[in-house]
């Protein structure tokens, strides 16, 4: 497990049409198709990631998939035509967990999606299998579950802490566990291609809160990949602003709560390591002035000099 822990990159901000955050040449390439926690329907998570150089992309999660595409049409990232290029382009879904919110676009799609597989771990995919594509609610589209499974898409087991090669790609994942509202369970993935990762964290509750140590074991694990500059950086949702009871967090961050994680972060890294490493802010939940709310809070917290970064629907990101 450790064998994989050792790398290097360096940081800088660039402005070119895309945001770029590396001194060196970006390793990865990420189109934001959604990105919001809640209430849009049309900018739900959903993250397509690629090397950059190439047109393979896996999704991470699903919230929002063909409007999100328009979107990037529109913003001159793609060309063509929508359904066609979530055919062509999207090799795979890695969903971190079975609500709505991440897995949508890929069940209201999947009628006219190509065949590709599916990647999450076991409680994930029994939550696809029972819920969504089991003839009760959506056709299904899957390869297992209720009959007759018409096998467009075939589902890939993800294990704790188990790399995996991303097929027609050349990516691998490793899955690592969250709580999100204990018991219920999310996912985190650290993506590599050559000796360059990416960390995605679906929904996620701090330690804390959530009385587990599934943050602190990821933190630990992936601690190495930044003190040696490998880690490009780390997607993670803020949900809520600190005004948000405890009880009503529902399995969330806040930016209290994120700080909290990431002083936690610095134990394993040291401080230094920390200042002007990429962090992305995922999944705010739009309400009222909550996002601005967010920001300033996130801003003022931030104690270790993070670069805090908050993606835009359809506005490309290189790391």
């Amino acid at each position: 497990m450790k064998s994989f822990l050792t790398y290097r990159f360096c940081l800088f901000l660039i402005l070119i049409p895309a945001l770029v955050f590396s001194q060196s040449p970006p390793s990865f390439k990420i189109i934001p198709l959604g990105v919001k926690g809640g209430i849009d329907e049309s900018n739900l998570s959903s993250y397509a990631l690629a090397v950059e150089g190439t047109e393979e992309y896996v999704c991470l999660d699903a919230g929002t998939l063909h409007y999100g595409i328009q979107k990037a049409i529109a913003a001159g990232i793609w060309k063509g035509d929508a359904t066609e290029l979530l055919k062509s382009k999207v090799k795979g879904y890695l969903i971190s967990h079975g609500h709505l919110d991440h897995l949508s676009g890929l069940v209201t799609n999947s009628p006219d999606d190509s065949a590709k597989p599916i990647y999450a771990m076991a409680p994930c995919i029994e939550v696809l299998k029972e819920k969504y594509f089991s003839w009760k609610s959506w056709a299904n589209f899957a390869n297992e579950g209720e009959k007759p499974a018409l096998g467009k898409y075939h589902y890939v087991v993800l294990q704790q802490a188990t790399a995996l090669p991303l097929e027609q790609t050349s990516m691998s994942v490793i899955a690592f566990t969250l709580s999100h509202s204990n018991p219920y369970q999310s996912t985190a993935f650290l993506i590599r291609h050559q000796e360059e990762y990416v960390l995605y964290l679906g929904d996620t509750g701090a330690d804390e809160i959530e009385k587990a140590n599934n943050l602190r074991m990821l933190w630990q694990e992936v601690s190495p990949l930044i003190t040696t500059k490998k880690l490009k950086g780390i997607f993670i949702e803020v949900s809520f602003s600190n005004e948000q009871p405890n009880q009503s967090l529902f399995g969330h961050l806040t930016p209290r709560l994120l700080m909290n994680e990431m002083n936690v972060l610095s134990e394993f890294t040291g401080e230094e390591a920390l200042k002007g490493f990429p962090i992305l802010i995922t999944h705010m939940k739009p309400a009222g002035n909550r996002e601005a709310v967010i920001k300033k809070q996130l801003s003022e917290s931030n104690q270790l000099g993070l670069k805090l970064i908050f993606p835009e629907q359809a506005k490309l990101i290189k790391l």
